[in-house]
């Protein structure tokens, strides 16, 4: 009797666990069915505890895993679907989520590992191969970020959810967000967050650029649900908003409504779109008015779509005042979810999504304008725009490159927080020194012209140490990006330096230096330049695999084209062998060659006078070459006597008016 007693103790007991767990179960699918992920995770925990079925364990920890992963809670998501992976969970799904965790806290190198094991476990997919390919891109574009800067509204954000900023008011000075901070509305604590419901708030900022202490926007727009993520018409006149209504256990579906300003609030809300007509839990919000307020775009996961959520968009007809037939925006949906479009200015779309390529969860992604309702081109705005974290919601401050969208990256206050953004000006500026090629003395007062491409220029001296940095000119500067610029240095008895620089195609600030070594002339100063060589006894220009006289002959050319006014003497050496008559003979026909090929360039022969001053002005000496050791080095040194050199006599050449003399040469010589 008493071993039939016991037997049935432990069948009841048997009976009333299982009944539990299929309770507590049941329950936990009903809450998540639902979105009330917060209570689910709690109802998977009691029902995980009294099943003892290994396939049914693994079932709750994936569904376990599932609720972080829809709660935004990335870390313990990525805890609890290495869990289900461990348990056996039989779909491959559980390897995809748990990369996917992975890469929402910036694990690239960890998450790729789980997306090539998925790629091996699905190959057909292309989640696996898209899913590698955006942790490679993530870190790249870590690496390289744009220019933007990004900042924490540290004033606006609180530990809640803070999220979702449209501008106000005409100045843009004002915004509206949602917030399920405390002093909501409602009372309650919503069941899919655990958090307060969300609430619309209002904050205005000052000059000196500081928010006020944000406060709710009150009935009738604000109730006891969930309201937020709005927008404004162009005259901030009428209100756009979401609203998601709250019943237990039900999953009721978000609506979008509009509301008419009336003095300080809003009047009586009226739906836009949602409700019955669609079915109670199809979900329509993150609504974003045109400029002419004609158009509505927003996020649904309607049926006709071609994912999770997607972007649509409304007309507004102005005889029957009326909302048109919603619109699939095709050409930017993915089978995921498309998210909080916002319209520019300009027109072209921008939108978060989380099955574009990506750095994480949520990316912000900006679709061009590319004909009447049609935009295309999508691309990724990058780090630091976006993150390994959720980045959506962005808005721009009219037609500048600056605004607000929300993340929910480390560093910030708590769960979503309101980010500023803004396109740095790319400044560039230029710092000149100009030195006395001999002496590398500074020169003071030495002309700087600077020349640009888009017709502007300027003429400064430079100061006492050489030098003048062109950086602000009043409130304008003096280097502007995509312009080429010319630079001449020049002073009386100095030859011209000229360079240049380009800020065309530059992506970044920059300082351009440039040092200036200007040669100081006189009738007495022989200036060098790249030597003119000769083979022994002979006047022609040489040219062979070591050595190219013509080139050498260049430079001199563009020294007296940059400097069109001056004369020069052009000197021609010999070395010691030879006879002094001969070699002033010589000396006089090697000087004659390159004037002949100076004339053949276009130089006036006017400007030249050809001057042989044969073994009178040797480098080296023959008693310092008898010293060398070797007749290599003795030959060396009788070369770098047969050279060319060059003074400036004056710098008062008229140059002549186009279509004039043909600058041909009447210089004779032997």
């Amino acid at each position: 009797m008493l071993r039939l007693i016991t037997c049935l103790s432990v069948v009841l007991l048997l009976a009333v666990s299982a009944n539990a767990q299929k309770n507590h179960a049941k329950e936990a699918n009903n809450a998540f069915n639902n979105e009330a992920y917060f209570n689910a995770i709690d109802l998977y925990k009691k029902a995980y505890s009294v099943t003892n079925k290994a396939s049914d364990k693994a079932r709750i920890i994936f569904q376990i895993a599932e609720c972080y992963r829809l709660m935004t809670n990335a870390s313990q998501a990525e805890v609890w679907y290495g869990k289900a992976v461990k348990a056996k969970y039989p779909d491959p799904i559980a390897v995809l989520h748990l990369a996917d965790q992975m890469k929402l806290q910036a694990k690239y190198a960890e998450a790729l590992k789980e997306y090539k094991k998925y790629q091996e476990k699905v190959p057909g997919d292309k989640r696996g191969e898209d899913g590698a390919k955006s942790c490679e891109l993530a870190q790249e574009w870590r690496d390289n970020p744009t220019r933007y800067e990004v900042n924490m509204e540290i004033l606006l954000n609180t530990a809640q959810y803070d999220f979702s900023p449209t501008f106000a008011d005409k100045r843009n000075n004002q915004l509206i967000f949602t917030s399920s901070r405390e002093g909501s509305t409602g009372s309650g604590i919503d069941e899919r967050t655990g958090e307060n419901f969300q609430d619309l708030y209002t904050s205005t900022r000052d000059k000196k650029g500081k928010w006020s202490e944000p406060t709710v926007l009150g009935a009738p727009v604000n109730t006891e649900h969930n309201e937020g993520s709005a927008c404004l018409n162009k005259k901030r006149s009428e209100i756009f908003y979401t609203l998601c209504m709250n019943e237990k256990n039900k999953n009721l579906g978000c609506k979008i409504m509009t509301a008419k300003k009336a003095g300080k609030g809003y009047g009586e809300p009226t739906m836009v779109i949602g409700g019955a007509d669609y079915g109670d839990t199809t979900n329509f919000g993150h609504p974003s008015v045109s400029d002419d307020g004609t158009t509505l775009f927003f996020a649904s996961d309607m049926d006709g779509g071609k994912g999770g959520k997607d972007i649509w968009y409304i007309k507004y007809d102005k005889k029957a005042k009326t909302w048109g037939q919603p619109i699939n925006v095709e050409s930017i949906n993915t089978a995921g979810n498309e998210l909080f479009p916002y319209i520019h200015k300009n027109g072209n779309l921008y939108f978060s999504s989380d099955m574009h390529i990506g750095m994480g969860g949520l990316d912000i992604f900006m679709a061009e304008k590319s004909g009447e309702d049609q935009w295309g081109n999508v691309q990724n705005m990058k780090s630091p725009i976006n993150s390994e974290a959720d980045d959506y919601g962005i808005i721009f401050d009219g037609d500048e490159d600056r605004g607000f969208f929300t993340s929910n990256r480390s560093g910030g206050k708590g769960n979503d927080d309101i980010l500023n953004f803004r396109m740095p000006p790319m400044l560039f500026a230029l710092q000149c020194a100009v030195y006395d090629k001999d002496t590398k003395a500074p020169v003071p007062g030495a002309r700087i012209k600077v020349i640009g491409t888009d017709n502007t220029s300027y003429e400064i001296n430079t100061d006492e140490n050489g030098g003048f940095n062109f950086e602000e000119n009043g409130d304008d500067r003096y280097i502007k990006g995509e312009v080429t610029y010319s630079i001449q240095v020049d002073k009386q008895d100095y030859l011209v330096a000229k360079d240049q620089i380009t800020t065309v195609g530059l992506e970044e600030s920059t300082t351009f230096i440039k040092e200036f070594y200007i040669q100081y002339t006189s009738p007495d100063v022989a200036i060098e330049f790249p030597e003119v060589r000769y083979a022994l006894d002979k006047w022609e220009l040489q040219v062979n695999e070591e050595v190219n006289s013509p080139d050498s002959l260049d430079y001199l050319f563009k020294t007296l084209t940059d400097n069109p006014t001056i004369v020069i003497e052009l000197q021609a050496h010999t070395d010691s062998r030879g006879s002094a008559s001969y070699n002033q003979r010589l000396s006089q026909k090697r000087a004659q060659s390159c004037v002949d090929y100076l004339v053949s360039k276009g130089i006036p022969s006017e400007r030249m006078v050809p001057k042989g001053y044969g073994e009178s002005k040797v480098r080296i000496t023959d008693a310092e070459i008898k010293k060398l050791k070797t007749k290599q080095e003795q030959e060396a040194a009788h070369q770098k006597n047969r050279r060319t050199e060059f003074a400036v006599l004056n710098f008062d050449y008229v140059p002549k008016a186009e279509g004039g003399s043909d600058g041909s040469s009447d210089a004779g010589g032997e």
